[in-house]
């Protein structure tokens, strides 16, 4: 082999892992070596569980010397963000009281990817209680971009996104809520599906009481990588049953073969903000991508998502005022704390009657968009209408947040409705403070993720893997074996 083992995908690995051709020990302690090399001024991995990592890569790999069935992430290495449950470690979501917050069990996320022989070396950084679209905090510090420093690493589920771009393991676990998972991916130029409601099982064994409504129908877990083709490979270990979410939808990982050409609605539009021109380059590469798969692509008039994500993240801070805010106020950090009440501000929370109404309307926004799906099972919409911002751009008052989370309409509007929505990057942008990666969105029918990731797949194989130019700009042999 010409390349290191950890530049390898995950579907790569399992191959080479269940053939035996690399042993799980030894592709385990190569991501662990990249790991000490690029975190310590990355600080997307929190918890180090290097001694954990190798135990089980030694079990793993024993078990299929004994002729045990292996699963289909047998040896992948891969971190869980901090704000899961993982039994025996800290539960902390970037909280310093929480810092000895300690799972009892796994959740049904860590229990799943651990049943698909998944290996796990480290924990993965988030901002306070989750919730910003930046990644820093008290507890753990602040995660870099492996891009460099004028860009945020996105958050919440920045460790996750810079530590598999950086090589730090094949996939990073991560949740979104209003865009948790595709703004890091976005930002760090990874893939991920924002999986749709009830897609995945969630539950943390360690909460002492039940979450907000909105929280349950917004909130979904995730997988982030740097290979579109590691989703299909990983996601279906997710979806699996777990009996502790009660809403679960034990639906399987590919739907019905749609009808053939997939007929794909494309929009430019960005409402109130200025549409950047490489992230209009980006949205005609996506289609073109898209075009030469064999899909018929349309521009279309969506639904107004000003309203559904404008309703939908007015309703959750609704909701985060009553529930979560005098966690924020006991104890948040004075950063954070202004931080929400600049969101309160912007995004004037709905309560009381107000709060019932917009929730009844929710079914309108959610069947509008049904209607235009079952025309279109897919639609690019851009994510962002400019390139990433920079890191606590979202502590620089109405302007910063507006650029930060105003101009996300895209990102909530799809949590809001509980649609699918993945993140893939489609241009390789040469700004004046240097190359940036830029992601654009696929919103897909209720439970077709799966239609999703191939649309990524077709992009990625016009655009090629964001993870190949950051390592040459890093100074690594991308060459292949």
């Amino acid at each position: 082999m010409t390349k290191p083992l950890w530049q390898f995908d995950a579907v790569d690995i399992s191959t080479l892992t269940r053939s035996a051709e690399v042993s799980v020990t030894e592709m385990t302690a190569a991501a662990i070596d990249r790991m000490n090399a690029k975190n310590p001024a990355l600080n997307a991995v929190v918890e180090d569980l290097s001694d954990q990592a190798m135990a089980r890569a030694r079990a793993l790999d024993a078990d299929l010397a004994s002729g045990k069935p292996t699963g289909p992430l047998h040896g992948v290495p891969l971190t869980i963000k901090v704000n899961v449950d993982q039994k025996g470690h800290a539960t902390t979501n970037g909280v310093t009281a929480y810092a000895n917050d300690i799972a009892p069990d796994d959740a049904p996320i860590v229990a799943n990817l651990l049943r698909a022989g998944a290996v796990v070396i480290g924990r993965t950084n988030t901002p306070e209680f989750s919730f910003r679209a930046d990644t820093d905090n008290p507890l753990h510090g602040r995660t870099r971009n492996p891009w460099g420093d004028h860009i945020s690493p996105g958050g919440s589920s920045g460790g996750a996104a810079a530590a598999v771009m950086a090589g730090i393991g094949a996939l990073g676990h991560g949740n979104d809520i209003g865009g948790s998972l595709r703004f890091p991916a976005a930002a760090n130029g990874a893939v991920t599906v924002k999986p749709g409601l009830g897609r995945v099982p969630a539950w943390n064994p360690s909460q002492k009481k039940e979450r907000g409504m909105l929280a349950q129908s917004m909130s979904v877990q995730g997988l982030i990588a740097r290979s579109a083709a590691d989703l299909h490979l990983s996601m279906p270990a997710l979806i699996a049953p777990d009996v502790r979410d009660p809403f679960h939808v034990p639906l399987p990982w590919r739907g019905e073969t749609p009808a053939s050409p997939v007929r794909v609605g494309f929009t430019r539009e960005t409402y109130d903000f200025d549409l950047h021109s490489e992230v209009s380059k980006a949205l005609d590469t996506a289609r073109d991508a898209l075009v030469d798969a064999g899909h018929v692509v349309e521009e279309i008039t969506p639904p107004d998502i000003r309203d559904s994500g404008l309703a939908g993240y007015r309703a959750l801070m609704g909701e985060v005022k009553v529930l979560m805010g005098p966690d924020i106020r006991a104890h948040g950090s004075s950063t954070i704390q202004t931080i929400f009440d600049e969101y309160f501000e912007q995004f004037p929370p709905y309560e009381g009657e107000a709060l019932l109404k917009v929730m009844a309307q929710r079914s309108h926004y959610a069947r509008e968009w049904s209607l235009l799906l079952d025309r279109y099972p897919l639609v690019i919409t851009p994510f962002l209408p400019q390139p990433f911002f920079a890191p606590d751009r979202d502590t620089q008052g109405a302007d910063g947040v507006q650029e930060v989370l105003g101009s996300a309409l895209w990102s909530y509007a799809m949590n809001f409705m509980g649609l699918p929505a993945g993140s893939v990057p489609s241009r390789l942008a040469d700004l004046p403070h240097g190359p940036q990666p830029i992601n654009i969105q696929i919103v897909g029918q209720r439970w077709r993720e799966d239609l999703v990731v191939d649309a990524c797949v077709a992009i990625e194989d016009r655009v090629g893997r964001m993870c190949d130019p950051l390592w040459v700009r890093m100074g690594e042999n991308t060459s292949d074996p």
